[in-house]
């Protein structure tokens, strides 16, 4: 897969208005793939300040996920090193206890056209349960019960909490993240970045 290629995806990406009719606050597809990326973020779906910048992560959320990584911005944001591909690509709106789930649309239509295209992924992190019950294929399991068990997966993939603030209760529950999950975490990410992506 060459880059234009990607890039013609990336534009068609942009250009989808499927789920017009039903975001309040319109489309605004956020995404960043490039033919050479070796991490995928695989996550839930733009916030709300996530949709008005543009930005992936770009947000309290993702200033925790990379320090969760062990990287900087200019390495989260090199599309040549880091993919970030969620679940749904516009923001889906508030719901009573925090933002609506993704729309299932969206990945229907994209997802496996993308990841088939991403030739060079070493690592796919998977932020959130809409990512894991999509890519581990594991619907029945609490989000604590798979993250949990994230070393019975290939070392390509690891299964991450959502980092947004609302989970600081589920953090201080769960020490054994920070001390366990979190240092692998940041070794498998140095492994891929430095990995050839020939």
């Amino acid at each position: 897969m060459t880059q234009a290629q990607i890039d013609i995806i990336s534009q068609q990406i942009k250009q989808c208005r499927l789920c017009e009719s039903r975001l309040a606050h319109g489309v605004n597809p956020v995404v960043q793939i490039h033919s050479k990326a070796k991490i995928l973020i695989a996550g839930q779906a733009p916030g709300l300040a996530v949709h008005q910048s543009g930005i992936p992560f770009n947000d309290a959320s993702g200033d925790r996920l990379r320090d969760w990584l062990g990287i900087d911005k200019a390495v989260f944001y090199d599309p040549e090193k880091v993919a970030i591909l969620p679940m749904g690509f516009c923001y889906p709106g508030k719901g009573k206890s925090g933002d609506l789930p993704p729309l299932k649309i969206c990945a229907q239509t994209w997802r496996e056209h993308v990841l088939a295209e991403l030739t060079h992924i070493k690592l796919t992190v998977l932020v959130g349960k809409y990512a894991q019950d999509y890519h581990l294929n594991e619907t029945k399991q609490s989000l604590t019960q798979t993250v949990q068990d994230w070393q019975k997966y290939p070392d390509s993939i690891l299964p991450l909490p959502h980092p947004s603030p609302r989970n600081n209760i589920w953090l201080a529950k769960n020490p054994w993240f920070a001390e366990k999950l979190l240092p692998e975490l940041k070794r498998r990410v140095n492994q891929a970045l430095a990995m050839s992506s020939i």
